[in-house]
C-alpha cells in the first residue's frame, strides 16, 4: 500500500542509514484495527469475487460502490477512504473471507524481508452476520493469527454503541475463549466517542481484568469528551490508553502515576484534525516525563501510513518530525514491547 501525506514526508527525508535503522528496530505495534488495516489489494480481490458470483445482487449500492473501487476509482481523501469501510464489512461476513482480510493485515505486518514489527496486537469487534455468529468471528480471526503463535495478540473490542445485551456476549466470548487459551490477550473499548454510559461498561472491564486480560481503552479522543468521563474510564484501572489526546492536568497526573502506557497514533491524530502538527502533539508532554508510550498505526488503510513510516515521524527533524535521536527513538521501541500484553497476565 503507498504511503502518502506526513508520514511519507517524514519517510522520504531520512537518510539510508537512518530507513535501514528503523527497519532494524525492535519494536511492537499495540493499536491496529483489522478493518482499517486490510490492505487494498486483499479488498479489491474479495470485491472482483463479489463481483463475479451469480449470488450477488448486481445493481445494488454495494455492487456500484465495488465496482467504482475496482475499475479507477482513486482514493485520495480520508472521507474516500471511509466511505469503503461499510463495502469492507459486507466483503468479510463469511468466516473465508474474514479470514482471507485477517491473513492480509498479519502479512502485511509481519512477513517480507522487513517486517513491520516484532510483536503484533490486532484488535477487532466480533460482528455478527447472516453467516457467522460473533463467536465464530473471533474464532476466525484467532484461528489466523495463532499461525504466528507468540507474535500476534488478538484483542477484543467492545462497541460503545451496541448495548448492554451485546456487550454481555461480548464479555462472555472473551471469558470462553481466554479459558480455552486461546492468544486473546486483551478487550478494549471503541466506538463513537459521544456514545453510550460509561459507567454501564465497567462490570465487562472488572471482569476481563479478573480473568487475566489486559484492557485498553479509547480515552479521551475527541476535545468534546468531559473530565468526569475520562476519569470515570481511569477508575476501571485500564493498563493502556488509546490517544489519550484530551486529557487534562488531574487526569494526566493519575496516568503518569500509575504508568499507564499511552498508545499515540501520529498521524492518525493529524489527519482527523484532532491535533493541529507534530509541534503541539502531546507526545512531547509524555516524551518530557519519560513516559511509557507505544506508537501505533490506528488504521494504515485510510492513513495511509506504516508503523514504519510512523517511527520516521519521530527520527526526521523539524518540521517534518520530532527530531528524536536514535538512541530516543530505540526507547520507544523498547517501551511498546514493555507494554504489549501477555497471555496469562492482567
Amino acid at each position: 500500500m503507498a504511503i502518502a501525506g506526513p508520514a511519507a514526508a517524514a519517510l522520504a527525508s531520512l537518510k539510508p542509514g537512518q530507513v535501514a535503522f528503523l527497519q532494524s528496530l525492535e519494536k511492537a505495534e499495540l493499536h491496529a484495527h483489522l478493518n482499517g488495516s486490510i490492505p487494498i489489494a486483499v479488498i479489491q480481490q474479495l470485491g472482483k469475487e463479489y463481483l463475479d458470483s451469480p449470488l450477488s445482487p448486481h445493481g445494488d449500492a454495494v455492487y456500484a460502490t465495488i465496482g467504482q473501487l475496482i475499475h479507477g476509482s482513486e482514493l485520495e481523501t480520508i472521507d474516500d477512504f471511509f466511505s469503503v469501510f461499510p463495502i469492507i464489512y459486507h466483503l468479510t461476513s463469511t468466516p473465508e473471507s474474514l479470514a482471507r482480510a485477517t491473513r492480509g493485515v498479519l502479512n502485511a505486518f509481519l512477513d517480507g524481508d522487513h517486517p513491520q514489527c516484532n510483536y503484533l496486537e490486532l484488535r477487532t469487534g466480533p460482528r455478527e452476520t447472516e453467516y457467522m455468529s460473533r463467536e465464530l468471528y473471533m474464532r476466525t480471526v484467532l484461528n489466523e493469527a495463532e499461525k504466528y503463535e507468540e507474535r500476534v495478540g488478538v484483542i477484543l473490542s467492545l462497541d460503545r454503541k451496541t448495548g448492554q445485551k451485546t456487550w454481555q456476549e461480548c464479555l462472555d466470548i472473551a471469558l470462553k475463549l481466554k479459558g480455552e487459551g486461546r492468544r486473546l490477550v486483551g478487550v478494549d473499548l471503541c466506538g463513537e466517542p459521544s456514545m453510550g454510559d460509561v459507567a454501564d461498561f465497567q462490570t465487562f472491564f472488572y471482569e476481563a481484568k479478573k480473568a487475566g486480560l489486559g484492557v485498553t481503552l479509547h480515552i479521551a479522543e475527541i476535545v468534546s469528551g468531559t473530565p468526569e468521563e475520562t476519569l470515570k474510564l481511569l477508575s476501571f484501572q485500564p493498563d493502556r490508553l488509546g490517544h489519550a489526546t484530551f486529557l487534562n492536568k488531574e487526569a494526566m497526573d493519575i496516568v503518569i502515576k500509575n504508568n499507564i502506557c499511552v498508545e499515540i497514533c501520529l498521524t492518525s491524530n493529524l489527519l482527523c484534525k484532532t491535533v493541529t502538527a507534530l509541534e503541539s502533539h502531546h507526545i512531547r508532554q509524555y516524551l518530557k516525563e519519560n513516559h511509557l508510550i507505544a506508537i501505533c498505526t490506528d488504521d494504515i488503510l485510510p492513513f495511509r501510513t506504516s508503523l514504519l513510516a510512523e517511527y520516521a515521524l519521530l527520527l526526521a527533524q523539524p518540521p517534518l518530525g520530532l527530531g528524536l535521536t536514535e538512541d530516543e527513538v530505540k526507547e520507544i521501541g523498547e517501551m511498546s514491547l514493555r507494554a504489549r500484553f501477555k497471555i496469562g497476565s492482567s
